[in-house]
């Protein structure tokens, strides 16, 4: 045996000595406190006391040679250390899951509940036909469906406290994966009162008059990537917090605002609405279903990423 080879096999022969000293139950408990950020919650998802949770993580923080999780407020935060590893034991435990005897996810006699994240306002157009959808295929599955979105989606997402979001941002992070599920026409509305507004007008003209918008501060403003460059800012007069708020202040002022075709001509009739061609080549936006790559092995998840994926459900 060469040199080489040699150490090679020495190598291997430590790391399997040293895997097979360690008490591999304890990666459950890393997944569900990271996942509930609460060691009592924690407990209480594993059927294990309080304190027997405490005494693994101190496990953990050998094995580990980190701290992982440290107090915050009245639970815990995990280190940096802790989200790193959070997405590969995640995935190792689900891998291995999905290999157990009797393994699987049966839709008809499933209990699990899904939560699931849809920005406005594509909430109004999809959530009914999602919940109905599902119903029919799995009655015992329960969906939580969540229209606003907060700044700490991303958190959610990874941890799996929100497993998908539908919506026109695409998370730009290589650890999220997205998909294209249809392109929304868009158009510019406006007031049928308002006194200045051509059916064909420029850029420049469209950045002169006030706007109202879905507020920036969101991490999934629909309004946003309308409005990135500062020029474009100074035009904004009214921040709303959805985008059917948006078309009542357009309705009774001289403002105008950037929305989805479809939703426009809803409302156009009972809010005297007019809609005008956006002075730009592309006149679209795509909504896009994404999740964390975490989640990606379990079956459960595996079937609803089909679900929301369908073609007819989308019309």
């Amino acid at each position: 045996m060469s040199e080489y080879n040699s150490g090679t096999v020495l190598e291997k022969e430590s790391s399997d000595i040293h895997l097979r000293s360690v008490d591999l139950n304890l990666l459950t408990v890393f997944d569900a406190v990271m996942q509930m950020q609460n060691i009592t919650r924690a407990a209480n998802s594993l059927g294990m006391s309080q304190p027997a949770v405490s005494n693994a993580v101190a496990r953990l923080k050998i094995m580990f040679n980190d701290e992982l999780f440290v107090r915050f407020g009245r639970g815990i935060q995990p280190t940096m250390r802790a989200r790193q590893l959070f997405g590969p034991v995640r995935q190792a435990l689900q891998l291995v899951q999905n290999e157990l005897p009797g393994a699987g996810f049966d839709a008809l006699s499933s209990e699990r509940v899904f939560v699931l994240s849809i920005c406005s306002p594509l909430d109004i157009r999809l959530t009914a036909k999602i919940i109905n959808n599902v119903k029919s295929m799995a009655p015992r599955v329960r969906l939580q469906a969540k229209s606003y979105l907060s700044n700490n989606i991303e958190h959610q997402l990874r941890y799996q406290e929100t497993e998908f979001v539908i919506g026109y941002t695409r998370f730009e992070h290589p650890e999220f994966q997205n998909i294209a599920l249809f392109d929304d026409e868009l158009t510019l509305v406006a007031a049928q009162s308002h006194p200045r507004l051509a059916v064909h007008m420029t850029q420049q003209s469209m950045l002169a008059e006030q706007h109202a918008v879905i507020s920036l501060e969101s991490f999934c403003s629909f309004s946003k990537p309308y409005y990135l460059e500062e020029a474009s800012q100074r035009c904004i007069t009214q921040q709303c917090t959805d985008l059917f708020s948006v078309l009542n202040i357009v309705s009774m002022t001289e403002m105008v605002a950037i929305t989805p075709r479809w939703f426009a001509q809803r409302h156009a009739e009972s809010l005297q609405l007019k809609l005008i061609s956006l002075p730009w080549e592309k006149r679209s936006a795509t909504c896009y279903l994404s999740w964390h790559e975490s989640a990606e092995r379990d079956k459960g998840h595996q079937w609803m990423k089909s679900v929301l994926s369908q073609s007819e459900l989308l019309r």
